[in-house]
């Protein structure tokens, strides 16, 4: 609901001290100094290519960076943000090595696009160009201050157009529902690039979409006008602080220039427009207003505004001298090292235990973990209510030991599972986060924009932050559930860098790798075969304190004719397949499984296959497309002089797996289908 601000106004052009004044003067005449220079970059051809001009957001830009306390509160600027990060803290030096992509710009080393800023030891974090999805991230944090009690508030910036994104919807809902102490301001200058608001959303003001939203206050304030942009923004704070609530403040603005340097604002606004954004200048109306109020003189403004030109003299010819990023750099922070799994180098064991079921293996392992790290937590869909642990009640029993604040629910809303995940790591570097992105891995869909941004956090800030969390997934078919509930995606997501991939098929590969991973810095998918969940033949003893290394395949059975490549469900097709070979044509099949897709253990692969020369690349996912074709590929590149016959392939058809279990079996990978298969290969 909307929220009528006080009368009493701490901030005036009366009441303000000079010593206030004089800072915010030259803090807005040094952003606009830089603003208005940016284009100047380009046109050098020395860099700034993307710059999108804060003029005309004057008085909340301003606003953000003094209301907010770099000891105790974190921010998530947007691109348009100049103002608000020099106002934040940083230098006018810091925005020109962003702005060139320099090696020292703090906010990424000149990996992301310029206009990006961040500086992570005053808690300004580093966002994606998908504008609007740090709103998630910030929600995160705020969840991550309400656990541990922390003081402050999170301050997530953004133009009103982004609003429109469903995600934004979603950190909102998020934060007004588990009330965590979020400020989450609209800076409103009426387009999102060319596209008028009105073409946007029905309300002129966007944040009244959400005046029905409970434990939530929104505020409106006049963005160009300092006094009122500090006052509310000061109001929102204290609000928030003492309620332990969120709070939207709407900003109204203008956009005095083009959206970016690639846009042409004259193509969609008239000259009367044009003139008038020029006339509501708000750095011209508060350089006004200290004049006519006699608070100071033009000389006294004059001084600053040279004091001002020389800072950027300087900050330019530093920025200009400091290093350009290295070409060998570019493999530099793509994953951090992970867990040593020092206990098991190999990733194997000699425990003659009673087997458990694979699902016992990832509960137990859950458990040991959360006991072992007091800052883990876990939530996803439908997980943590009552006695049901999951879907599947892989975390049966946790929420009754760890309790609530450990183990929870999230919404039906798989971004915001994520995008969570990645804001509460991005608190303390202890925490470690593992989700059930999805109820099944074919749901994970929408969180793919929060997978994408994450899976570059740590290569983006250029090693500053790194999301540690766990991505746990039920993965595959052979359950007779057809669309959205028996597909595999590992084939999908392998290429992109960032995240680690492992699916295990045995229950003591399932406990070893989860550990691993959930020890991890930095981010892990985790497929879990369903279909094996309770299967007799997945069950193995496991060691309490197993580990598997990431990247180590594992030789399920030795053999010298033909090496089967797999993992997942296939991995147990295969070794039926090798043993009826044996039996019915004397054929030594070596079945290696190689456990982990992201790292890829290529030594033990291509030994396999110089050792037989002949190879069957097998998975449960479509051939066409499928994580196999890299697989053949390597195979093919390293070791094409061993080989006596063509790389084979086994997986599923190019098709959606249907519900009839005659249409899955005839669309999913078989024992039957990897013997013919096989058999063909041996005629070589």
């Amino acid at each position: 609901m909307s929220y009528i601000k006080r009368n009493d106004k701490p901030y005036g052009i009366k009441q303000t001290s000079k010593e206030t004044l004089e800072k915010w003067y030259k803090l807005m005449t040094l952003g606009r100094a830089l603003d208005e220079r940016a284009p100047n970059y380009l046109k050098q051809a020395i860099g700034w290519s993307y710059h999108a001009p804060y003029a005309g957001h004057d008085g909340i830009q301003l606003a953000i960076g003094q209301v907010f306390d770099k000891e105790t509160d974190h921010l998530f600027p947007y691109y348009r943000d100049m103002l608000t990060v020099l106002s934040a803290g940083m230098t006018a030096e810091e925005i020109i090595l962003n702005g060139i992509s320099k090696d020292t710009d703090p906010s990424s080393g000149g990996r992301h696009m310029s206009n990006h800023f961040a500086k992570a030891e005053l808690n300004i974090h580093n966002s994606s160009s998908c504008t609007g999805n740090h709103t998630q991230q910030a929600s995160g944090v705020g969840r991550a201050f309400k656990r541990y009690s922390h003081k402050g508030v999170v301050f997530s910036s953004q133009g009103e157009s982004s609003v429109s994104e469903g995600y934004v919807y979603e950190a909102i809902n998020g934060a007004s529902n588990e009330k965590l102490p979020v400020v989450f301001v609209f800076q409103d200058n009426g387009y999102g690039i060319s596209v008028p608001k009105k073409d946007q959303t029905a309300n002129r003001k966007v944040a009244n979409n959400f005046s029905g939203f409970k434990n939530l206050r929104i505020f409106h304030c006049n963005g160009k006008d300092v006094f009122d942009s500090m006052n509310t923004l000061k109001e929102a704070k204290e609000w928030v602080m003492e309620n332990q609530m969120p709070a939207i403040v709407q900003a109204n603005c203008v956009r005095i220039h083009s959206h970016s340097n690639s846009d042409r604002h004259e193509l969609y606004r008239d000259e009367y427009e044009k003139t008038y954004v020029e006339q509501a200048d708000p750095l011209a109306k508060f350089r006004r207003m200290l004049l006519n109020y006699n608070r100071f003189s033009e000389d006294e403004l004059a001084a600053i505004d040279a004091d001002v030109k020389q800072i950027v003299k300087d900050a330019h010819k530093k920025a200009m001298a400091a290093p350009d990023p290295k070409p060998e750099s570019i493999h530099d922070f793509v994953l951090p090292e992970p867990y040593s799994a020092e206990k098991y180098p190999q990733g194997v064991h000699d425990f003659k235990g009673e087997p458990k079921k694979l699902i016992e293996g990832l509960n137990e392992t859950l458990k040991a973990e959360f006991r072992h790290n007091p800052d883990t937590f876990i939530w996803g869909q439908d997980m943590a209510n009552k006695d049901k642990g999951g879907i599947f009640n892989v975390s049966k029993g946790m929420q009754q030991e760890f309790g609530k604040d450990r183990v929870f629910n999230g919404p039906i809303a798989e971004d915001y599972i994520l995008g969570t995940a990645n804001g509460m790591t991005r608190f303390n570097d202890k925490i470690r986060v593992v989700v059930e992105g999805a109820e099944f891995a074919d749901y994970f869909w929408p969180a793919m924009e929060q997978y994408v941004d994450s899976s570059h956090d740590y290569w983006r800030s250029n090693g500053k932050f790194v999301p540690n969390i766990t991505i746990r997934l039920a993965s595959g078919g052979y359950i007779g559930g057809g669309l959205y509930h028996s597909q595999t995606i590992e084939g999908a997501l392998a290429s992109i860098p960032g995240v680690r991939i492992v699916y295990p098929s045995f229950a003591d590969d399932a406990a070893g790798l989860l550990r691993t991973s959930m020890r991890s810095k930095g981010m892990t998918l985790f497929l879990e075969p369903k279909a094996l969940y309770n299967a007799p033949k997945a069950a193995t003893p496991i060691p309490d304190d197993f580990e598997v290394p990431f990247g180590k395949a594992r030789v399920r059975r030795e053999g010298t004719d033909i090496s089967m490549i797999t993992f997942g469900n296939t991995t147990h097709m295969c070794l039926e397949a090798a043993e009826t070979l044996e039996k019915e044509q004397g054929v030594s099949v070596e079945v290696v499984d190689i456990r982990s897709i992201v790292p890829l253990d290529r030594e033990s692969i291509l030994k396999s296959v110089k050792k037989t020369g002949k190879v069957l690349v097998v998975h449960e996912d479509k051939v066409f497309g499928g994580f196999g074709g890299e697989l053949a590929a390597i195979i093919a590149d390293e070791a094409f002089e061993f080989l006596d016959g063509p790389v084979k392939r086994v997986g599923a058809t190019f098709t959606p797996v249907g519900f009839n279990r005659i249409l899955e079996a005839a669309i999913l990978p078989s024992t039957d289908k990897i013997l013919a298969a096989a058999k063909d290969l041996i005629q070589y």
